[in-house]
């Protein structure tokens, strides 16, 4: 409902800035149209709010039948109600009124096949399985780094390898716990100190952490793969990576942090990740979740807000 007062906000902005013949002219403008539509516009959201059940069984047409003319109705009335000196003519409001119930539907219409379950399933699954061959080849290197110099901690290796494979391998259309995501995330690091040693220290802060929250699969990997590869494996000092996970209120906030290193290296693998993790927290949660990336104290700090949901018992 959100975004239907704010898409008609704007198509009312935009129709009066077209319509002023003067700058000076434009706060009283959009004060005047404020007046006028708010009220029409809280009802017709009100009521929507209030069909909704109904209106999710319906096929498309007749809900745009309906949606459209809610929205005529109530601004005539209001247009009848609110008429005087210098208000807009009866059917330039009704006008209005009907462009804008057609911009928000078609909006809609299009936010509904873009994100249908069939087609958002496709894109998940397409998503998760470009980080799998990154997540494999890194790993195996781990592996061989050691193989010729301590073969039977290679060998301990490979089989905790296989069993995170077990575990990637899976469909990764729902959400998965945290508490599973942050294991995961630990079985991957030890890999890496096979090869990195003791230049790779972690540092988790999960005091706070709400361990059975529902997250989207191999959400919090791809970034620590991202801090190992440009935060510690350039340096020939050791570094370190620092996880916080914690709730707030209802969201759940994870943040993954690691030294910058002053090279050359290729940032395009980081981009194409948190990309990757971009496009996955929307399919899942469209604008309840986001992430954000700074830069400072010399640390590339990267943060996840998401709705906090709870795995059923």
């Amino acid at each position: 409902m959100l975004r239907v007062v704010v898409v008609v906000n704007l198509l009312a902005a935009l129709s009066v800035l077209i319509g002023v013949e003067s700058p000076g002219d434009v706060p009283r403008a959009l004060v005047g149209a404020a007046g006028m539509l708010e009220l029409p516009l809280f009802i017709v959201v009100l009521l929507l709010y209030l069909l909704q059940p109904a209106l999710a069984k319906r096929a498309a047409p007749p809900v745009w039948t309906v949606v459209g003319g809610l929205a005529v109705g109530v601004a005539g009335l209001v247009a009848v109600a609110l008429d005087g000196p210098g208000a807009l003519p009866f059917w330039r409001r009704v006008g209005w009124a009907a462009l804008a119930a057609l911009a928000v539907m078609a909006y809609f219409d299009y936010r509904g096949r873009r994100y249908s379950p069939a087609l958002t399933e496709a894109r998940l699954h397409a998503l998760t399985a470009r980080i799998r061959p990154h997540f494999l080849f890194n790993s195996l290197n781990g592996v061989l780094g050691v193989m010729r110099e301590d073969p039977k901690r290679a060998e301990l290796a490979l089989e905790e390898l296989a069993d995170m494979f077990r575990v990637l391998m899976k469909e990764h259309k729902e959400l998965v716990a945290l508490d599973d995501e942050i294991a995961l995330c630990k079985r991957y690091l030890d890999l890496e100190r096979l090869r990195l040693g003791e230049r790779i220290q972690v540092h988790w802060d999960l005091e706070f952490a709400p361990v059975q929250a529902l997250v989207p699969p191999l959400l919090l990997q791809p970034l620590l793969e991202n801090a190992v590869y440009h935060g510690i494996e350039p340096s020939l000092q050791p570094g370190d990576i620092s996880v916080r996970v914690a709730r707030r209120s209802g969201e759940v906030i994870i943040e993954v942090s690691n030294p910058i290193v002053d090279t050359p290296r290729n940032q395009r693998g980081n981009r194409m990740a948190q990309a990757n993790i971009r496009e996955r927290l929307a399919l899942f949660f469209d604008l309840e979740a986001d992430m954000s990336i700074d830069r400072r104290g010399g640390r590339y700090r990267v943060r996840i807000r998401l709705p906090y949901r709870r795995v059923k018992s």
